[in-house]
């Protein structure tokens, strides 16, 4: 226990970790929904010449849409595209996941959020989606633990991931906090090297497809292979370490 959270602290500098807030990513995270997100991202950029295959969906995940829309057209058509533009298919492929079964909550996430309450901690969502209807579904699901103003979307900054933008926003909305009072969970290397990046101790759990090293070749301080072992085991983990 104690040495992944040396590690942690020599790593950035600090000299204390006092977790006082959880920020989870979306999609792969709380939901198991990366596999719908799949097939509407294939489909619909099909429609725009653009071969995006179920790998490309999930290594890309974490990334704001149109981020990524707009790398796909370059390195596939060679063309520079606008905002306007790849805000346009991104609404194609938004419209294709809307009409596809709304995706279950992740197994372990319900027991996991118990036990963060229970610690006396609070829960942030840091997402690249910009579907408005999913953040919504956010506070239906998890309103009892989610405050609406800590949920950091697309539209809450200017460079989404890999950039440590969104969580270093995810902190402010916590309450100003420092990247050592905060523990994110991630599923993809574009999050995992954003919130290492923002200096916050990374937990990445394996959901997909992609390789544990793809994960952890990121920086992740810690790595489970399903959210249920991390919500089985959180207290022996992280309590010790939060009572220093």
């Amino acid at each position: 226990m104690e040495s992944f959270v040396d590690k942690y602290l020599q790593k950035h500098g600090f000299e204390h970790w006092m977790p006082q807030t959880v920020l989870f990513d979306m999609d792969g995270v709380l939901y198991d929904s990366m596999g719908n997100h799949a097939v509407a991202w294939h489909e619909a950029m099909k429609s725009f010449g653009i071969d995006m295959t179920f790998l490309d969906a999930y290594a890309t995940e974490g990334a704001r849409g149109i981020d990524t829309i707009k790398m796909m057209v370059e390195k596939q058509q060679h063309r520079f595209i606008s905002d306007q533009e790849a805000q346009h298919m991104y609404d194609e492929k938004t419209r294709l996941f809307h009409l596809m079964p709304e995706p279950p909550i992740m197994p372990g996430i319900p027991l996991l959020m118990q036990k963060i309450a229970a610690a006396d901690m609070s829960v942030g969502v840091v997402t690249g989606s910009g579907q408005r209807p999913l953040f919504a579904r956010l506070m239906r699901d998890f309103g009892q633990y989610l405050d609406a103003e800590r949920i950091v979307t697309a539209y809450d900054v200017k460079r989404g991931k890999p950039h440590p933008d969104p969580y270093l926003t995810g902190l402010q909305k916590a309450g100003h906090l420092a990247p050592w009072q905060a523990i994110v969970i991630e599923n993809a290397p574009l999050g995992v090297r954003a919130a290492v990046s923002a200096r916050i101790f990374t937990i990445a759990v394996n959901t997909g497809p992609l390789s544990e090293e793809s994960l952890s070749r990121e920086g992740a301080d810690l790595l489970f292979a399903k959210m249920t072992d991390l919500a089985e085991n959180w207290e022996e983990i992280f309590q010790p370490a939060m009572h220093e």
